[in-house]
Parts: C-alpha cells; sequence; structure tokens
C-alpha cells in the first residue's frame, strides 16, 4: 500500500469522529509530515481542497479554543462546482479528449490543452469555472501530464518470431562454437561543438556549463557517425567516428578495423564471423554496396561472413543498442561533445560493472554517396541464402574456398 492510500485508508476510518475543522486540521499534519509537495498529495487522497489544508496549516501554527458543537450545520458551505453542475465533468471530457468522447470538430482538436484553454472553452458554453477548478476536476478524473511515448513500430512481419528465434540459434551456435558473433550499427550522428546534450552532471551550483543557444552546426566541425561493433561473447566494443557520410564502406570499414584491433586477436582460431544488423541503414540487407563490401573483407580475411538481419521495425532490440550504446550515451551526458577528440575519449572511458570495454578511433576517410553496384558485380558476390528468409539470412564467403563444413 502506497502512501496516498494509507492515508486515504485513515481518513475514511476517522471520518465519523471529524467535524470540519478537525477534518482541515488532520489533513494539514498529514500535509506537514509528507512535507514538500504533501498538501497536492493529501489533497488528491482525501477531497480536502488545499484551500482548507492552508487553513489548517495556519491552525497548527496558532491552534485556538475547540468549538464546542459543529463548525457549520451539516451540508452547509458552498455548494461544489459538479454538484451544481452534474454535466461539468462530463462536457470537460469530452473536450479533453474529442475524438474518442466526444466533437471530433471541437476547437481544442488541434491545440494544446492547458488548463487555462479548457477553462475558456467552459466559460464561453455558460459554466462559471477557474482554470484551478479545472486542473482540480482533471486530477479527480486520472488525468495527468503525459509525454508521448515511442512504443508503436509500425506493420509487424509475420515472420518476425521466427526470424529472431533463427537468429537466437544461430548466435548459440556459433559461440559454442568458439566462432565470433557481433552486432553492428550506426548511432546516431552528433554536432560537435559547444551544444547542449541532454543529462546533467556535477558542477559548482549555480555554474552550468554555458552552451550555444541555437543548434546551426559549425562547418569546420560538423557531426559525427559513431559506428559501433559489440563483441556479443566477450562483451567487448569498437567504435569507428567518422566525419563524413554513413555509408556502407564506412560501416564495413569499421568492421575491419575492429577485426585487425580486436577481433583478430580474441578470436585467433576464427574461420567464419556470424554479423546481427539492421534491416535497414548502411547495413540494411537491401544494400548492394554492403554485400560488395563484405566480399572485400572476406577476401581479406578468409572469413565466410554470415549475417542475421534483425526483422523490419525491431531495430530497438539489437543487443549493440542496450549493450554498448545506451551506456555510450550516459557517459556523456550533460558533456558538450566539442571536438572529435572528446568524443573519442568519452566513448573510450565508457564501461559498466560487468566488464565492458570499449576501444574508439577516429576515422578521417572520406565516403562518397552514391556509389552503385551493378548486376554483373552483384553476380561475383560468393553469397550463399539461407532457406529461410534468404534476403535476411546469407553466407558471403571468400574468393578462395574454406576447409571449413559449417553453414549457416
Amino acid at each position: 500500500m502506497d502512501s496516498a492510500d494509507m492515508i486515504r485508508s485513515r481518513f475514511v476510518k476517522l471520518q465519523p469522529f471529524l467535524d470540519e475543522r478537525l477534518r482541515r486540521i488532520l489533513a494539514a499534519a498529514e500535509a506537514e509530515a509528507i512535507g514538500r509537495g504533501g498538501v497536492a498529495a493529501v489533497s488528491r487522497a482525501t477531497g480536502v481542497s488545499r484551500r482548507a489544508i492552508a487553513v489548517g496549516k495556519k491552525e497548527l501554527k496558532a491552534p485556538g479554543p475547540m468549538p464546542k458543537r459543529r463548525v457549520r450545520k451539516e451540508g452547509g458551505g458552498r455548494k461544489r462546482a459538479v454538484d451544481k453542475d452534474p454535466s461539468l465533468m462530463a462536457d470537460l471530457e469530452r473536450l479533453v479528449e474529442p475524438l474518442t468522447r466526444g466533437d471530433p470538430e471541437s476547437p481544442l482538436r488541434w491545440t494544446c490543452k492547458s488548463v487555462r484553454k479548457l477553462a475558456d472553452e467552459l466559460k464561453a458554453a455558460g459554466r462559471e469555472v477557474s482554470h484551478n477548478l479545472v486542473a482540480q476536476l482533471l486530477r479527480t478524473m486520472g488525468y495527468s501530464l503525459q509525454a508521448n511515448r515511442k512504443t508503436l513500430e509500425g506493420s509487424s512481419h509475420p515472420d518476425r518470431n521466427a526470424q529472431f528465434e533463427h537468429i537466437n540459434e544461430q548466435v548459440k551456435t556459433r559461440q559454442a562454437q568458439g566462432q565470433p558473433v557481433i552486432s553492428v550499427d550506426t548511432k546516431k550522428k552528433e554536432l560537435v561543438g559547444d551544444f547542449r546534450n541532454n543529462g546533467k552532471e556535477l558542477r559548482p551550483k549555480g555554474d552550468p556549463e554555458k552552451v550555444r543557444v541555437h543548434d546551426f552546426i559549425i562547418p569546420e566541425l560538423g557531426r559525427a557517425a559513431p559506428y559501433g561493433v559489440y563483441d556479443v561473447t566477450e562483451n567487448s566494443g569498437w567504435v569507428s567516428v567518422g566525419i563524413d557520410n554513413d555509408t556502407s564502406a564506412f560501416a564495413v570499414e569499421s568492421i575491419r578495423r575492429w577485426w585487425r584491433s580486436m577481433g583478430r586477436e580474441r578470436h585467433p582460431r576464427a574461420k567464419r564471423l556470424l554479423i546481427t544488423a539492421d534491416s535497414g541503414g548502411s547495413n540494411g540487407y537491401r544494400v548492394r554496396l554492403w554485400k560488395r563490401e563484405l566480399q572485400e573483407f572476406a577476401n581479406e580475411t578468409g572469413l565466410a561472413v554470415s549475417v542475421c538481419h534483425l526483422p523490419p521495425g525491431t531495430s530497438k532490440w539489437n543487443k549493440i543498442e542496450h549493450r554498448l550504446f545506451s551506456f555510450i550515451s550516459q557517459n556523456w551526458r550533460g558533456k558538450p561533445l566539442v571536438s572529435h577528440e572528446a568524443i573519442v575519449n568519452l566513448i573510450a572511458a565508457t564501461t559498466t560493472k560487468k566488464g565492458l570495454r570499449v576501444a574508439c578511433r577516429l576515422d578521417p576517410n572520406s565516403y562518397p554517396k552514391g556509389v552503385t553496384v551493378s548486376d554483373a558485380q552483384m553476380k561475383e558476390i560468393h553469397i550463399e541464402r539461407d532457406p529461410f528468409h534468404g534476403e535476411w539470412n546469407y553466407t558471403i564467403s571468400p574468393r578462395e574456398p574454406i576447409n571449413d563444413t559449417l553453414i549457416l
């Protein structure tokens, strides 16, 4: 039972013994015990108005003699607005939710539904209300300020769950065989410069770090595109911070840098590499350049590169999002990304209690957009598609055959 329920329960039990004065004094005492926000919490739990609680607080500070009889005759006092106008709450709800509970042509359909605007609409309809009364009624009706929440993913593919099961099976198989498994993706591009970064960090009181008011790109600094490679088995990450376009060439170059700097040393017996990636972006399953660049990588390393794409609309389930990128965002929260060096250092300093370690390097190379891959070039790619959704699951082998019987 939370504090509001406990307060409500006490008031219900004591109600038969309370007159008007004792009721507001008891409510004031509860509010004083809670501290900041206590008046609002007690008012919601008991139905005692904030004004009455304020009067009760004054009486607590300067108590007077207790009256020998009821302060006011039962039923006395000003009638509540909802008692005088029973339809008031229903009309208010129609204004708040015009599409589902009322008139779809409501004038408030396309405006911010502040309590003042709602009060103005009710006044125009002849109601005697204030914005404070509207706020009180909305709380009674269970309304509160709510932000948008990202939960809708669009249409769901019928084989979505089956693909997840397929990916999970492939990952477990490769790990059991001692073969490397990585999750890849591009983190959100970041403006480089003294711009505001979400979050807070410890600073001397009253001395926040000063940043620019407007987020206009600084041409000489541009944007940074961090492309990440997360080693699922080793719980380690590699991030290439690009300063040019986020293309498939940049994505595969990041994987190449991971392999040369970390992967080859940690997986010396590797013959195959499994990559899990989103369905879109620079590593999308429809992107020809992605497959051509993977062919070059396979030729250089001798690895057979298998790719399993997450179903469309499920990028938030990519392991790199919640095992690497989320911790990078936590580490640099509240810190302006003033330079490429600062970005690299902040990413490289990211760690977790479970042992995550991250390496990061700047990639100063250029990656032009608009590179086309012809049909003839596609025919030269040694690609073997899986019987189950071959567009999502495939293996690109080096041009020189490998002595291995493993298949995807």
